[in-house]
């Protein structure tokens, strides 16, 4: 297999979690890659121009990390991903972070094109709302009793947008406002998968 990918994307980082946590590791190859620069090979892989990317043993790509993982839960059994017990809330939690991710994202690409002014747009400010409104749930919900050893979709997905908060939009400061979150986070995030994969 091989995975189209690049260091600071939130979306890659979900899978090659994934991948170090099924043991996968080493049947894939992985493809350095700019997604701003229209690579050749990227963009052959998937005319989006977007990663993550992920050519299968058979050849065909599949783009989009949360369908990735679903992907890759399927070739390896061990340990479930989407564990059948708790289907519900392990989807439930994936799309809490899917949305913090992907609203925590979509404000770092604003800003690279339009300038730090774009967070004062009607667009900007909702963003930001669903941010904080997604940090409350996630706090409210989240605490040491969904710790535990095991690992899913839903603590992979919402640990990196955490991560990713962080990284590119500190001024949010959750840590300080949101100490449960933080204690689950750091529980989450020692997991060697986490700090092999760190944003830096």
């Amino acid at each position: 297999m091989e995975l189209y990918l690049n260091a600071t994307s939130p979306y890659a980082r979900l899978v090659r979690i994934v991948l170090l946590e099924k043991g996968l590791m080493d049947t894939v190859t992985l493809k350095w890659c700019d997604p701003w620069a229209d690579d050749a090979e990227l963009l052959k892989a998937n005319p989006a121009g977007r990663i993550p990317a992920l050519v299968t043993e058979e050849g065909t790509t599949l783009s989009e990390s949360m369908l990735i993982a679903v992907y890759l839960d399927s070739v390896s059994l061990n340990p479930p991903m989407l564990p059948a017990a708790s289907l519900g809330d392990v989807l439930h939690l994936a799309g809490l972070g899917q949305n913090l991710m992907d609203a925590a994202f979509t404000t770092v690409i604003a800003r690279k094109h339009y300038g730090n002014e774009i967070d004062e747009s009607e667009l900007g400010q909702r963003r930001a709302r669903a941010i904080q409104r997604l940090l409350n749930q996630l706090s409210s919900e989240l605490g040491e009793k969904q710790q535990g050893s095991t690992i899913n979709l839903g603590k992979i997905a919402t640990a990196i947008a955490l991560d990713y908060l962080a990284f590119r939009l500190p001024e949010v400061n959750w840590k300080e406002e949101y100490p449960k979150l933080q204690a689950w986070h750091v529980g989450v995030t020692a997991r060697a998968s986490f700090q092999e994969t760190a944003f830096a």
